[in-house]
């Protein structure tokens, strides 16, 4: 199996934009987050984290396809692969089925919204709370990019109260807010 090495070196191959690629990099936090949760395989979980919008930047058009060629060509698990085409279900008919599949589709949309979240407060990620998100999703002018019936779902699927969910989603962004300068002292920088 692939290691996060190597995934990172797709990622960089396949994704220039700094953006999407800290999308990537929350989303992997979050689902890692989950997997150390439910005592499952963190780095499987994380690679489906961190790969799962391979393809965005240059293929959204056939998004998430193109990635998932090439994470069969480069040796990726099975687990990973249903994993990435479960996120996008509407254009791959591929439903979240197993725990990582749900997982996955649940932080994907959240993790937008929160980072965005931390953009706009001088404190960052450093003391943002589950009611600081739900307001901001209410708010359909914010993070207006973020679908919110995606998130909604995911919570469904995921089976946990949305605050939870929200709050886990947070503690495993928290992990890699450094990375994607969302602490309070990066704030403004």
């Amino acid at each position: 199996m692939p290691d996060r090495d190597h995934a990172v070196s797709l990622l960089h191959q396949w994704v220039e934009n700094e953006g999407l690629r800290k999308h990537m990099y929350a989303v992997e936090a979050a689902v890692r987050f989950y997997a150390r949760k439910m005592g499952a395989d963190q780095e499987v979980w994380g690679l489906a984290g961190l790969l799962h919008d391979l393809d965005w930047e240059k293929h959204p058009d056939v998004h998430p396809m193109k990635g998932v060629e090439a994470l069969r060509e480069a040796g990726y698990p099975e687990e990973v692969v249903h994993a990435v085409l479960a996120h996008r279900p509407e254009y791959t008919g591929v439903e979240p089925e197993t725990d990582l599949d749900r997982v996955l589709y649940a932080c994907d949309e959240l993790t937008g919204i929160i980072y965005a979240n931390c953009l706009m407060r001088p404190t960052g990620i450093d003391d943002l709370t589950p009611k600081s998100v739900v307001k901001k999703l209410k708010d359909k002018a914010f993070a207006a990019g973020v679908d919110r019936e995606q998130v909604a779902r995911g919570v469904e699927l995921i089976g946990l109260d949305r605050s939870e969910h929200i709050q886990n989603v947070i503690e495993g962004m928290r992990d890699v807010a450094e990375v994607l300068g969302i602490r309070g002292e990066d704030i403004g920088k």
